[in-house]
C-alpha cells in the first residue's frame, strides 16, 4: 500500500528510448553531412532506420499505457498541450519558407538572388496553372479533412465505429491521391529545383508539405488500425484527435499554399 498510486500523474519507468532517439538522429544528421561531401549514405540512412525504430517502439509504449489505463484526464489534456505546441513549432517552419517565397517576389533583387533582374517569377519560368491540377489537388485534400472531421463526430457525437472507420479510410485513400498527384506534378515542372530561386522556394515549401501529408496519411493509418481494434472511446481517442489535429493542419497550410504560391505568385 505505501508504494499505491494516490494521483492523476503518470510516472514514467526508465526508459531507452530518448538516449537512442538522440543517437539515431545524431547519426542520420551526420550521415546526411557526409553523403553531400560524397562520403555515401550508408550512415545516414542506419541513423534513419533507427528513427523509425525508436518512433515505432516509443509509440507502441505509448499506446499500451493508455490501454492499460495510464492516460487518465490529466494525462490526456498534457498530451494535446504537448501535440498544440508541435503544431506551433511546425507552423514556424513552414512560416520560413513563406518569408522566404513573399521576399523574393516583392523585392526580386538582392546578392542571394541576382539573376532574378527585378522579374517575378524569373524569367524563362513556366508556372503551373492554378485552375487545373492544383485545384483538384486542393479539393481532394479537403474532402479527405472533411472525411477525418466525419470519422471524428461518428467517434465522439455517436460512437458510431462503422462511420469510424470508413471517414478514416476515405480520409486515408484521398490522402493516397493527392500524393500520386503531387508527385506526377512533379514530374511535369517546366522549371527545377536548383539554379532558380523561384524553384528552389516552390519545391522546398510544396515538397515539405507533400512528406507532412505522407506522414498524415501514416498517421491516420496507425488510427485505422486502433479503431478497427476497439482502442478508441468516445472519452478517450487522444491518439485519433491528434491525428486529425495534424491533417487539419496539413489542409490549412495547403490553402495558403495555394493562395500565395500557385495563384499570387504567378
Amino acid at each position: 500500500m505505501a508504494h499505491a498510486k494516490n494521483h492523476d500523474y503518470h510516472i514514467l519507468p526508465p526508459s531507452i528510448w530518448p538516449f537512442m532517439a538522440a543517437v539515431s538522429a545524431f547519426l542520420m544528421l551526420f550521415g546526411a553531412v557526409l553523403w553531400m561531401h560524397g562520403q555515401g549514405p550508408w550512415l545516414g540512412l542506419i541513423g534513419f532506420v533507427g528513427v523509425l525504430y525508436v518512433m515505432f517502439g516509443w509509440w507502441a509504449d505509448v499506446v499500451k499505457e493508455s490501454q492499460v489505463g495510464d492516460h487518465t484526464p490529466v494525462v490526456r489534456l498534457g498530451l494535446r498541450y504537448g501535440f498544440i505546441m508541435f503544431i506551433m513549432s511546425e507552423v514556424m517552419f513552414f512560416a520560413a519558407w513563406f518569408w522566404s517565397f513573399f521576399k523574393h517576389a516583392m523585392y526580386p533583387m538582392g546578392p542571394l538572388s541576382p539573376a532574378v533582374d527585378g522579374v517575378w517569377p524569373p524569367a524563362g519560368i513556366e508556372t503551373f496553372d492554378p485552375w487545373h491540377l492544383p485545384l483538384i489537388n486542393t479539393l481532394i485534400l479537403l474532402c479527405s479533412g472533411a472525411a477525418a472531421t466525419w470519422a471524428h463526430h461518428a467517434l465522439v457525437h455517436e460512437n458510431n465505429r462503422k462511420d469510424l472507420i470508413n471517414g478514416l479510410a476515405l480520409a486515408i485513400v484521398l490522402g493516397i491521391i493527392f500524393t500520386g498527384m503531387q508527385a506526377y506534378e512533379y514530374t511535369h515542372a517546366a522549371f527545377g529545383f536548383a539554379g532558380n530561386i523561384y524553384g528552389a522556394n516552390f519545391f522546398m515549401a510544396t515538397g515539405f508539405h507533400g512528406f507532412h501529408v505522407i506522414i498524415g496519411t501514416i498517421f491516420l493509418g496507425v488510427c485505422l488500425i486502433r479503431a478497427m481494434k476497439g482502442h478508441f472511446t468516445p472519452e478517450k481517442h487522444v491518439g485519433f484527435e491528434a491525428a486529425a489535429w495534424y491533417w487539419h493542419f496539413v489542409d490549412v497550410v495547403w490553402l495558403f499554399l495555394f493562395a500565395s504560391i500557385y495563384v499570387w505568385g504567378r
